[in-house]
């Protein structure tokens, strides 16, 4: 449970790395053709589709990767289903520059009133084993219905860069906006936190979940202090489990790399749909470096099955800093840059879903 959370925010974290140059390039229409023409940068991935419609499962081939960079040593694929993003899989590492993956994978639950709105994602990874860091190296995506249910369909997909943040992602995040009438700077001492966030904006299925941050960093001593004071309108399963979810916030600060600098924690706090953490993270940056960090801030909900069986979900996330995850996260964190210590600047984030 836990490897999965952590490649769930590795996935998110490598969105909000990759350069932006790129994020505005439309995906490649699928023809079915052997994938020759714009693969040459990133190469392609030929995957087989089989849908059966009584059964309502949907199989899933990885067949082989072609044309990789060169040098790219071990690499693996990671599927999952859209736009629930509920069912993932992924293969084993395969070496070489068009290594034969030949898994296949059954996505059941796939029903035939919904598969023509369904798809998947898929995503390379180069993996370097040893050090177990993975670099994404391209994505693809496939909609149901691009592709014939009744036989079964072999596609050579051009691999591509993802889109710079999930707020592009399917179609599944709804565009936040908001305006913020707070001052740019605030101490801790003058600012009295509200009982419930300003922004309250609704959506289909209910409030949005927004959490409450305050951000310092003292510029002679290189410390960056974060506070998660509180959180509002959480809810798990999706938004539609209607108990209190047991929440936790972590926190992982990476450089302009993706390299982990710091990563930590808060407790968890039991059925509270609107919970008080107030608790403090220090992360040690140099004044120099306070321009080319992201903090990724992830919510979970921490469940329990019928059965007894522990999980976890996230709720949501946000990125601050150089690869912030929106316009007001990074205000938020220039205005923090700009305040005189020891000032400490508080903001509400709507979080982004999954």
């Amino acid at each position: 449970e836990e490897e999965e959370e952590e490649e769930e925010e590795e996935e998110i974290m490598e969105e909000m790395c990759t350069p932006s140059s790129s994020s505005n390039e439309p995906q490649q229409p699928l023809n079915g053709s052997d994938g020759s023409d714009g693969m040459d940068e990133f190469g392609c991935l030929e995957v087989a589709f089989l849908y059966d419609a009584p059964m309502r499962e949907m199989t899933v081939q990885i067949l082989q990767g072609r044309n990789y960079p060169a040098g790219i040593g071990g690499s693996q694929v990671r599927l999952v289903l859209l736009p629930s993003k509920k069912q993932r899989r992924k293969t084993r590492v395969r070496q070489g520059s068009s290594p034969q993956y030949m898994e296949s994978f059954l996505l059941p639950r796939v029903n035939p009133e919904d598969v023509n709105a369904m798809g998947v994602r898929m995503r390379v990874y180069q993996w370097s084993g040893r050090m177990r860091r993975e670099r994404l190296l391209g994505e693809t995506r496939v909609c149901f219905d691009q592709i014939n249910l009744q036989l079964e369909t072999i596609l050579c997909l051009p691999l591509q860069p993802p889109p710079r943040s999930s707020v592009h992602d399917w179609g599944t995040t709804t565009s936040l906006t908001r305006s913020d009438s707070t001052g740019s700077q605030q101490s801790v001492q003058s600012y009295a936190s509200p009982t419930t966030p300003p922004y309250g904006s609704s959506m289909k299925g209910g409030s949005i979940a927004e959490i409450l941050i305050g951000l310092a960093y003292n510029g002679t001593t290189g410390r960056l202090s974060v506070e998660i004071i509180k959180g509002s309108h959480f809810r798990g399963g999706g938004g539609s489990d209607t108990k209190p979810p047991d929440t936790y916030v972590k926190l992982t600060l990476v450089d302009s790399n993706g390299h982990e600098m710091g990563r930590s924690k808060t407790g968890l706090r039991r059925a509270q749909p609107n919970p008080l953490y107030k608790e403090t993270f220090i992360f040690q940056v140099a004044l120099f470096q306070l321009g080319d960090v992201t903090l990724f801030i992830s919510v979970y909900n921490r469940r329990r099955s019928a059965m007894g069986k522990k999980g976890r979900e996230m709720i949501g996330w946000l990125c601050l800093g150089l690869n912030s995850s929106g316009p007001e996260e990074l205000q938020h964190w220039n205005d923090m840059r700009s305040a005189r210590s020891p000032t400490q600047v508080q903001r509400w984030h709507s979080l982004l879903r999954p």
